[in-house]
C-alpha cells in the first residue's frame, strides 16, 4: 500500500474544511417580545416562524438555538435575522462554540436532566 509523504498528508487535511468543536458555533436566539395587542401578538408568533424554517430549535418558549458550521455562517444568518425581527420587544442572540456547549448543565424539577443530544442536521457535517 503506498502512503503520500507526510507533507503530502499534511496539505491535503489543510485543504479539507476542518469542523472541529471550536469551529463548530451554536447560536442562540433569546428574545422577550410585547404580546399585548393583537399586532403585538401576531409578530411575536411571526418571528417564532421564522426561526423554526430557518432551522432553529425551540429549548424554551423564547429560546432558540441552531448549530452552525463557523463564525462565517453566524454573521451571515445574524445579519438575515435583523430584517425579521419585531419593531418592539428585545432580541439578544447568544454565540458558544460547540465545547462550550456540551459544558451547559441542564436541571428540572431539582434533579440534572440527561445529556444534551446534538441535532440530527450536526451529521451532515
Amino acid at each position: 500500500m503506498h502512503r503520500p509523504a507526510k507533507s503530502a498528508r499534511k496539505s491535503a487535511r489543510a485543504e479539507e474544511p476542518y469542523l472541529s468543536g471550536y469551529r463548530i458555533m451554536w447560536m442562540m436566539v433569546l428574545f422577550d417580545l410585547p404580546v399585548i395587542t393583537k399586532r403585538e401578538k401576531k409578530d411575536a408568533a411571526e418571528f417564532r416562524k421564522c426561526l423554526l424554517n430557518r432551522g432553529f430549535f425551540m429549548a424554551q418558549y423564547s429560546v432558540y438555538y441552531k448549530v452552525l458550521p463557523g463564525k462565517e455562517a453566524i454573521e451571515a444568518l445574524e445579519s438575515s435575522l435583523k430584517n425579521d425581527m419585531p419593531k418592539r420587544g428585545k432580541v439578544e442572540i447568544v454565540c458558544i462554540t460547540d465545547r462550550q456547549y456540551e459544558e451547559i448543565r441542564c436541571f428540572e424539577g431539582g434533579g440534572q436532566c440527561n445529556q444534551r443530544k446534538n441535532p440530527e442536521q450536526l451529521r451532515l457535517f
